[in-house]
């Protein structure tokens, strides 16, 4: 049972983080129906932020605690500059052209991003500190669940309720849910949607870069290449819960955390790719639009 449970927390953890970037991709696309393929590259980014603060904090002898509080704000400012800054040079010049314009710009600024952080830092893995001490009461608990585990959960948890908060109660909220259902009718009750659309990727690019610092800390290593791998996992996930949809997201998110680690643990780590896409495609098969997605009604 306890070996259950270690696997249990293990793909809640990896959940957590899949979550957190899936949102991104989710809110992108119920807003302006964009898949936006960079997204894990500001994940990646935000990592490798943090990286570098953190070391430049570490040498002035900042306590481990306080550097992971200052390098994951860091972070978060630039990656959502970066977010901004796609937006409205690679995406926004494209919002009325056909569907795959946009698309395949989104696959080049993700090419793009990857070549720029790999010729200006470097192509090899380069270690990250572990900024998160350990905490005394799971003294006993080490082999269930870490002090980074612990951490992700609860990070992960908080900013999922603020965002559905956020989402529901405020001004920016309800203007991001309107221009979600019809972009032009939400143009002519006077609500700004290039406002909206930029506050989008501002959002998603801050919670990818929280994911990235987290699981920067959990996993001790980064390259350039981390974004492609956990960005398409939370491709994965978003389309899995229904993409568009938050707590979609969220679900999906969960739900591919712990496919990945129970499958890995009882059956073979050799496959654990191939059992979370078996499932998505399982799910596709069954449900299209996914496990809480709506179905597109067909207007006549």
């Amino acid at each position: 049972m306890d070996y259950f449970f270690e696997l249990f927390l293990s793909g809640l953890t990896r959940g957590s983080i899949y979550a957190l970037i899936a949102l991104g991709y989710t809110m992108v696309y119920g807003i302006i129906e964009l898949i936006n393929f960079a997204h894990g590259e500001i994940y990646m980014i935000g990592a490798f932020v943090g990286l570098v603060v953190a070391g430049v904090l570490t040498s002035f002898g900042f306590p481990a605690f306080s550097i992971l509080i200052l390098a994951t704000i860091a972070a978060i400012v630039w990656a959502a500059s970066y977010g901004y800054t796609i937006e409205k040079i690679a995406y926004k010049p494209l919002r009325n052209a056909p569907r795959l314009s946009p698309l395949i710009s989104a696959i080049g600024m993700s090419i793009f991003l990857q070549n720029y952080v790999m010729l200006s830092q470097t192509s090899e893995f380069v270690s990250f500190p572990k900024l998160i001490p350990d905490f005394k009461f799971l003294k006993g608990y080490e082999g269930m669940i870490g002090s980074t585990d612990l951490l992700i959960i609860i990070v992960t948890a908080i900013v999922m309720i603020a965002l559905n908060l956020f989402i529901k109660f405020t001004k920016m909220g309800k203007a991001m849910r309107a221009t979600a259902q019809n972009r032009k009718m939400a143009m002519l009750v006077g609500i700004n949607v290039n406002m909206v659309i930029s506050a989008t990727f501002i959002i998603g690019s801050s919670l990818a870069a929280i994911g990235g610092v987290l699981i920067a800390s959990h996993i001790g290593q980064i390259n350039f290449y981390i974004g492609f791998i956990a960005g398409i996992k939370a491709f994965t996930a978003a389309v899995l819960g229904g993409i568009g949809s938050v707590p979609g997201a969220m679900l999906g998110g969960l739900i591919l955390g712990w496919t990945e680690s129970f499958c890995t643990g009882y059956v073979s780590s050799d496959y654990e790719d191939v059992f979370a896409f078996a499932l998505l495609v399982l799910i596709l098969i069954f449900r299209p639009s996914g496990l809480l997605g709506k179905a597109p009604t067909q207007k006549v």
